[in-house]
Formats: structure tokens, sequence, C-alpha cells
């Protein structure tokens, strides 16, 4: 009789360690997924919504855009897995949804999410005193309030609650579709991985070209005069050899168009037209030698005109 009673009141052992990596590891991924999705609408608003200010290194915004969608291909399903793996262990065993460990981590979620809010709210208004209110400020401050207030309502509720709510895989599936839809949209804008190497090999290209043209005029100043092919830019004692092209070894094609008045071409094979997405339409700036590299697809010449008062003869010593 006694042991029955005994047995009648054993409490199932929980399982801390389990349950503390579970919920840690639910956040973490919420809060990467999130600031990822978030990164990623802000690269659509640049896209759509360019700014009226000269940018240059658009290689910056391609590699937002992929390390954006890398983290929610990765991570996003790790936290919708380990959501789902949750509410199966809250409907077995209700105290673990009950745990302070759970509550705590769901307030300072919505602690977080508050404070976002109420920063954004406050960055719009100040921003509109000024004056400075833009399209693109707006959707970027819309972004970041439309997916707070939704993390927010939903842990709201969520804490509310006594079992998961069953809305929950509704909101799940729903979540999905808008990270998907997001993901896919970005490569129509940023292009296919295969695409992504062309354009790499392409600014490799106007690397070599701009590393070309500055040798160009340093043997201008140098010896008064341009070098009749590229192979005269080699120098064995500054240690400089003339570039081929990285992805056929070709060598790049250099011609004196007038001795006279210095000017002279440097010609490539380009796999993709240059914009400001690629990143490659510009060398860095505040090079002397920086001028525009736009160039269509296929085969293209700069031509480049040294002007001797920018550039004159240097003395020799």
């Amino acid at each position: 009789m006694e042991n029955n009673f005994t047995n009648q009141n054993i409490v199932p052992k929980r399982n801390l360690p389990r349950d503390v990596f579970l919920h840690l590891f639910a956040m973490v991924t919420l809060y990467w997924s999130a600031i990822s999705f978030i990164t990623l609408c802000w690269q659509y608003i640049n896209h759509f919504f360019p700014d009226a200010l000269p940018y240059y290194g658009g290689g910056g915004f391609t590699s937002t855009i992929r390390f954006a969608i890398a983290s929610l291909v990765i991570v996003f399903p790790f936290f919708i897995v380990s959501s789902w793996f949750l509410n199966k262990i809250y409907k077995k065993e209700s105290v673990v949804r009950e745990s302070k460990m759970r509550k705590w981590l769901i307030y300072l979620t919505l602690f977080i999410t508050s404070l976002v809010i109420i920063g954004d709210l406050v960055s719009v208004i100040n921003t509109f005193l000024n004056g400075e209110i833009t399209a693109r400020f707006i959707l970027k401050a819309f972004s970041i309030i439309v997916v707070a207030v939704v993390i927010f309502w939903y842990y709201l509720d969520d804490v509310r609650r006594q079992s998961p709510s069953p809305s929950a895989k509704y909101f799940a599936w729903v979540s999905g579709a808008i990270v998907l839809a997001a993901i896919v949209g970005a490569f129509f804008i940023i292009g296919s991985p295969m695409n992504a190497r062309e354009v790499q090999f392409d600014q490799q290209r106007v690397n070599d070209l701009g590393s070309i043209q500055s040798q160009v005029v340093n043997y201008w100043q140098g010896k008064g005069t341009l070098p009749g092919t590229l192979a005269d830019l080699n120098d064995s004692i500054s240690g400089y050899t003339v570039p081929n092209d990285p992805q056929t070894s070709a060598p790049y094609e250099y011609t004196i168009k007038n001795a006279a008045a210095l000017t002279f071409e440097l010609c490539a094979n380009f796999k993709t037209a240059a914009n400001p997405i690629n990143g490659n339409t510009l060398v860095t700036p505040g090079d002397v030698y920086s001028q525009s590299w736009s160039h269509p697809m296929g085969h293209y010449c700069f031509e480049r005109t040294i002007d001797p008062q920018r550039y004159p003869v240097l003395p020799k010593k």
C-alpha cells in the first residue's frame, strides 16, 4: 500500500540541461533570424530606392545580401525546428512551459522588442522634425517596427497561455513563406552564385587594369614616353609583373592611340556588365588615378589620356 502511494506521487525528473539548451538556442536563432531578415529588407530598399549621394564600393551591398541570405537559410530553419520541438515537450511536460527560465527569456525578448519599437518611433519623429524624412528612411523604419511588433505580439500571447497556441504552426508557415520569398527575390538582384563568381573575375580585371594604368603613368613620368608594350612595365627591381586575365590567363590589350597626345587604350573581355551593385564601376576613391571603369559585357576598351600638367615627367636625379 505504501509503495503504491509513493509511486503515485513520483514527479518526473526534469531534464534541465536540455531545457536550457533548447530555450537559449531558440531565442538566439530568433534574434539572428530577425536581424538577418531586417538586413535583407534594408538591402531591398537600398536597391529600389538608391541614395542620391555618390555610392562607392558597391561590392559591400552584395556581400551584405549574401550574408543575410546565408543566415536565413541556415539559422531560420533551426529556429523553426527548435520551437517545434519545444512545443512537443510542452505538451508532454507542462512543467517545462511554466519554468522560470523560459519566462525570463520571453520577458527579456519582450523588453528588447519594446525598446526597439520605442527607439524606432523616436527616430522617425526626430528625423521628421529635422526635415530629413525620405522614402528610404520610412521604409527602413517600417521594416524594423513590423518585425519587432510581430515578435512582441507573438511572445506576449504565448507567455499568457497555459498551453501552446494552436495558431503557432500557421505562424511558422506564414513566416517561413515570407522569408523564403525574400530569399528568392534577392537572387533576382544579386544574381546566381555562378554570376557572382563572374562578377568577382570582372572585379579582378578592373583591379588589374587600374594597376596597369598606374604603371603606365609611372613609366611616362620616369622616362617621358609611353611604354611600347605591356612587357616594358615589368620591373625586376620593384617586383612588378604585368598581370594577365585571372580566368583565361590571356594578356590584356594595350594600344597607343596617339603618342603625342599621350592617349592609350587598355582592353579586356568582361563576363558581366558593370553596375553599382557589382562594385566595379569605380576604383578606390582617393586613388589619384581613379576613373570610371564602367563597362558592358564582352570585349571593351578604356581610353585614357595622360595630362602632363597633372603628371609631369619627374626630373632625373
